[in-house]
């Protein structure tokens, strides 16, 4: 009866999404941009040493004046943690 509950009830099941969250100060102007990366969607698949190991590049630009591009290049293992980082443009943020 629950199914039949769930299959007919006027709120939609939305699936929990998974971010990594960031932050990097500019090189230029010292503003500090977060950014995120979804687990899920923006991670590519490369075979190290028969190994999984994810990756993603993402550029970001803030919103003041300064319009320099950060690059930040990120590296997950399998279970989806974060195993390396870099920044051209700025640097990253704790």
């Amino acid at each position: 009866m629950g199914f039949l509950k769930k299959l007919f009830s006027s709120e939609p099941v939305k699936p929990e999404k998974h971010y990594y969250t960031f932050n990097v100060k500019c090189n230029r102007c010292g503003e500090i941009i977060e950014g995120r990366v979804d687990l899920d969607n923006d991670l590519s698949l490369d075979y190290e040493d028969d190994r999984e190991v994810f990756h993603v590049r993402k550029g970001l630009m803030g919103s003041n004046k300064c319009f320099q591009q950060i690059e930040v290049e990120m590296r997950f293992n399998s279970s989806r943690e974060l195993i390396e980082q870099q920044a051209q443009g700025g640097t990253f943020v704790e």
